[in-house]
């Protein structure tokens, strides 16, 4: 979408916010009033350049007669270079669930109980970054380790704006590595070991339509570390959607239908994510930049604790602040990838 049609539907859009029978439809004006949002701030960009470049032309046809107004049109000639570019920033095409809030899952991988260990260190590091920037947690879904680490671990993360929790946290999909002496280490030797994450944007119920015929539903007992029975009833819930074979399982409430609540949840956002993918690879000249991933295959980060450094090796980005990006000091390697994201999409769009 170009400009002037960017800045017509926005002309719409503000003409049918202020009609009142819109607001009588609650949904409806809360989907206008978020696109409202999304365009404001390149609309504004637009007519302050329009604004600086009008104000120009006429302090270079007073300067002719006034030379006082030479310096103010070079003044003014400086000003639109920054707002060009910053206009054309705002004109990159958004992923359109960056305003969307995730759900993410942590998984141990390779290493037994030490990996179950990173896995809650990684939840911790999670946990910290959306208290420091304002968000709400919630854990989900969690399978304890012997050790008090996690076998699996299910976290939605809730924030406010535009600009929303998958905007910052889509690149944390894939493997992440661990490189220190594990508590179970008597010899005091270097261990490496790895756990998944997977992130997805929450899904509203509008987003997937799901048919409960498609749905297998199985319950079971909640077991905890070792594999014990936590609960005497059948709590825990098991939902396989037959069509693509994705089955969630969640344990965590003491109630069955809070667990089946839960576990449709995080259905939705994995569907949701297929779904996208699918579109992507459909369309693959609109791919988004290789910076995202939710392959728990692809190795995106060393976390390498007797050097204190973290390493992203999508981006090339390398820190001497392990201990600090633990605590939930995510901001530069989420930046670094931010940028090289949007240089990818420039460079797509030049």
């Amino acid at each position: 979408m170009n400009l002037d049609e960017l800045l017509n539907e926005y002309a719409e859009l503000e003409q049918r916010l202020a009609d009142p029978a819109v607001h009588a439809d609650q949904n409806q004006a809360r989907t206008l009033g978020k696109r409202y949002a999304q365009l404001t701030p390149i609309v504004s960009v637009y007519r302050e350049l329009e604004g600086v470049r009008d104000d120009l032309q006429a302090a270079k046809e007073l300067a002719t007669e006034d030379s006082a107004f030479a310096e103010e049109a070079t003044q003014l000639e400086g000003r639109i270079a920054p707002l060009e570019e910053r206009l054309k920033h705002l004109l990159i095409p958004r992923d359109p669930s960056d305003d969307k809030d995730i759900i993410m899952e942590i998984k141990a991988g390779e290493g037994g109980e030490e990996s179950a260990l990173f896995a809650g260190d990684l939840l911790r590091m999670y946990l910290r970054y959306a208290e420091r920037v304002g968000w709400k947690t919630e854990i989900i879904d969690a399978q304890h380790s012997d050790l008090g680490g996690y076998k699996d671990v299910t976290v939605a993360v809730k924030g406010k704006g535009a600009d929303g929790v998958w905007s910052r946290l889509k690149y944390e999909g894939g493997v992440h590595r661990v490189q220190r002496v594990p508590v179970t280490e008597s010899q005091g030797r270097i261990h490496t070991s790895a756990a998944g994450v997977l992130v997805y944007p929450e899904a509203e119920e509008v987003d997937v339509q799901i048919d409960p015929n498609d749905l297998r539903i199985d319950v079971f007992r909640s077991s905890g570390p070792g594999g014990q029975s936590v609960n005497t009833t059948d709590s825990a819930v098991r939902i396989t959607h037959v069509p693509t074979g994705v089955v969630v399982s969640c344990q965590n409430e003491k109630s069955q239908l809070q667990n089946k609540e839960s576990a449709l949840r995080i259905l939705r956002a994995r569907l949701l994510a297929i779904a996208q993918e699918e579109a992507d690879a459909a369309a693959s000249a609109e791919r988004k930049s290789q910076v995202r991933t939710v392959d728990r295959s692809e190795r995106v980060r060393t976390y390498n604790y007797p050097e204190n450094r973290i390493s992203d090796h999508r981006v090339g980005f390398k820190a001497y602040n392990l201990d600090q990006v633990l605590d939930g000091d995510l901001s530069a390697v989420i930046q670094a990838l931010t940028d090289a994201e949007t240089a990818d999409k420039l460079a797509a769009h030049t």
